[in-house]
């Protein structure tokens, strides 16, 4: 069953990284990010099979099964990201291309290597006397959505021009920049086994760190949709401002839909990590 997931993982990822190349999706900032997901995915599993076909899993130092299902927990939220994203964009932005058919296909293999690895970590998890890694958990899955959605916010940060005129602006990067650090933190010390190394409990450790997360990214939602929506301050609150966008002629996402795009994934952000404050908080009260 591994081996047959293992395939069809390989197989969807080379499909919609192939079909994605070959429209010229690795000119835009999303295209970029959606290409390195599914090659990084298709590398990744490709390594893992030789090593299963090898029968190498016992010469490394850690546990093979939680490495395994770290990776496809990992892999199946990146590929979900690419199968939102990518989508979004380009089926917008090809909707009069002959391309169109071919990013709409490549879209649906993104979405079964996405049913792949989540087929494959399902799997894993039913096998006897597995132990369920952090990745395969409630808090270490919303863990790495937080760390993923951090990474699709600095794609669209990669345009600078989106917030070095603003110092407020400058603080949401910020923000996101020191959440981000502190989930992969989080789970570093999770899969290194390091947890225990803490001066205090490391349940009450993901907590605080993810009290100050949900303060801080609060005021990225405030700041940054004011900067950059309110015309007292200079900036542009009606898409149709944007001559970009308004032209329909552009072949990459304007500035406006940056900006969109931007709080509206400070907001999916934010919520995540009040659902992980929640789910942590409740798992501190019932083991107090």
């Amino acid at each position: 069953m591994g081996c047959c997931l293992r395939q069809l993982q390989l197989f969807s990822t080379c499909m919609a990284f192939s079909l994605g190349a070959s429209v010229g999706t690795w000119k835009g900032a999303i295209g970029n990010w959606s290409m390195f997901i599914w090659c990084f995915c298709f590398v990744l599993t490709l390594l893992i099979l030789i090593v299963e076909l090898c029968g190498l899993e016992g010469h490394f130092p850690f546990s093979w099964d939680n490495f395994l299902i770290t990776c496809n927990c990992y892999s199946a939220l990146l590929c979900l990201s690419a199968s939102i994203i990518y989508p979004i964009i380009y089926v917008q932005l090809l909707s009069n291309s002959h391309d169109w058919d071919r990013t709409i296909i490549s879209t649906a293999f993104s979405c079964l290597a996405f049913v792949a690895y989540a087929m494959d970590v399902t799997w894993t998890r039913a096998q006897p006397n597995m132990i369920t890694g952090y990745m395969a958990t409630v808090p270490g899955l919303l863990k790495g959505l937080e760390t993923i959605v951090a990474c699709v916010i600095f794609v669209f940060l990669s345009n600078t021009s989106l917030y070095l005129h603003q110092p407020a602006l400058e603080w949401c990067v910020a923000v996101y920049s020191i959440c981000f650090i502190l989930s992969s933190v989080a789970i570093l010390l999770n899969l290194g086994k390091c947890d225990n190394r803490l001066s205090i409990p490391f349940s009450i450790f993901q907590l605080v760190l993810t009290l100050l997360s949900v303060l801080l990214y609060t005021t990225a939602l405030l700041l940054w949709p004011l900067y950059q929506f309110n015309e007292e301050l200079g900036s542009q609150p009606q898409r149709s401002s944007d001559v970009n966008c308004s032209s329909g002629l552009s072949t990459s996402v304007c500035i406006w839909d940056q900006q969109l795009a931007v709080v509206s994934l400070t907001a999916i952000n934010l919520l995540i990590y009040v659902t992980d404050l929640v789910f942590s908080a409740r798992l501190n009260f019932n083991s107090s």
